[in-house]
């Protein structure tokens, strides 16, 4: 895994060893590919990684000029990667990491408090882990936790077999890139959009 584009461009990242097989990490044309979508959008945003695993998604974003991210994880091997990847490609990035179980009773709200208001997050990345309706379900939660700031977008990375849904809550889906096994599914936040 590299970082594809950016002040960290062809960095190597640290990835899962084998006992760490619970780890998928995006791979770099797919990360390649939306970062090319999102283009100056990535600049100056504020950031939440979820399901970060590795730390790509990002890393990725910090090597193209987001301001801060913030990685979510359950994992302790994750926060450890996340720290030596960030450290080793971008030592001055404004990073952090936070430890949850991420599910339909998350509670996010908090991240919003912990970031200086009026600071809300640009971009959020979910990449739970495929076919356990995880996607789904972290959509609600995300939208419901008002963390996001006007115009944010989401990306939502599952398996191209998942269907979600065009709107949640406030999100509206805008687009759904196929690259082999995996889809993106971008939503942004649309003030005018009900139900789910």
């Amino acid at each position: 895994m590299r970082i594809t584009g950016g002040q960290a461009r062809g960095r190597r990242l640290l990835g899962p060893k084998d006992e760490q097989r619970f780890l998928r990490p995006t791979c770099d044309r797919v990360r390649e590919a939306l970062f090319n979508i999102l283009g100056q959008r990535v600049n100056e945003a504020m950031v939440l990684d979820l399901f970060a695993g590795t730390g790509t998604w990002g890393i990725e974003a910090l090597s193209r000029g987001a301001a801060a991210v913030v990685f979510v994880d359950e994992s302790p091997v994750s926060g450890r990667l996340i720290t030596a990847n960030v450290r080793a490609c971008l030592p001055q990035a404004q990073a952090g990491f936070v430890r949850m179980q991420l599910n339909a009773s998350s509670h996010l709200g908090f991240l919003g408090r912990k970031i200086s208001a009026p600071h809300l997050f640009d971009l959020v990345f979910l990449d739970p882990p495929y076919q356990k309706n995880l996607a789904h379900q972290l959509l609600k939660v995300v939208e419901e936790a008002h963390i996001l700031a006007p115009g944010a977008l989401v990306v939502a990375e599952e398996h191209h077999s998942t269907t979600l849904p065009v709107r949640i809550g406030s999100l509206q889906s805008l687009d759904r890139r196929l690259y082999g096994e995996s889809a993106l599914w971008l939503y942004t936040v649309n003030s005018q959009s009900t139900g789910t």
